[in-house]
């Protein structure tokens, strides 16, 4: 397939092969950790497209993708991604799961990529920790010691670390901690309960090599 560029939503993504993950495994397979990388990467953007169909009904038609629902997060739903699968958490309609999945899987194939990423992502929390971290340290050792100067530069770095780490953390779920799942086929959903007692659904994915 050849390189072409979609514009979704304000992001350009650039369409990769979908055998690019396969081809990586097959010459570069013995390096260790790398194949469980590349799944839990597609995983990781599979899960994030389920929580945008369960959470606008909408999603699960065939309508064109818009920036409009992204705005429209059922915020009780979280996930948490494995080389295996996902856990899914929270207000989930059991009999629209399996739908959800095929239907986000779909999507993303065919070109609505900006399902994979997803704003309560733990990726952009992370990004905001380490520009925060950063950022305090710079502003420790390159102002005066007195405490105001101090105090004022740690709340500056706050502030415009969380200020930045939203699409900051976008475009590492883009180009990192996400990729399109051109391998994954759903296996089986199951019910699952959590050792704190929270009831949730684990969505099993095989890996098809292309």
């Amino acid at each position: 397939m050849s390189d072409a560029t979609y514009n979704i939503a304000g992001f350009d993504f650039a369409l990769t092969n979908p055998n690019q993950d396969s081809e990586i495994i097959k010459q570069l397979g013995f390096i260790p950790g790398l194949k469980e990388l590349l799944i839990i990467r597609q995983v990781h953007a599979l899960e994030h497209a389920t929580v945008w169909m369960l959470s606008n009904p909408l999603n699960s038609k065939k309508n064109k993708f818009s920036i409009n629902y992204l705005s429209t997060d059922n915020e009780t739903i979280g996930g948490l991604s494995t080389e295996k699968g996902f856990y899914l958490y929270g207000d989930i309609n059991p009999n629209k799961l399996r739908k959800a999945v095929a239907s986000a899987l779909t999507r993303l194939q065919q070109g609505e990529w900006n399902l994979a990423l997803h704003p309560r992502c733990g990726t952009n929390s992370s990004v905001a920790v380490m520009l925060t971290t950063g950022m305090a340290i710079t502003a420790h050792f390159t102002l005066p010691r007195e405490p105001i100067h101090q105090l004022l530069g740690i709340g500056i770095a706050a502030f415009t670390a969380n200020y930045l780490a939203p699409d900051i953390g976008m475009y590492v779920q883009k180009y990192i901690t996400t990729a399109i799942p051109f391998n994954l086929k759903l296996k089986n959903i199951t019910k699952i309960v959590d050792r704190s007692g929270n009831s949730g659904y684990f969505v099993s994915l095989n890996w098809i090599a292309n």
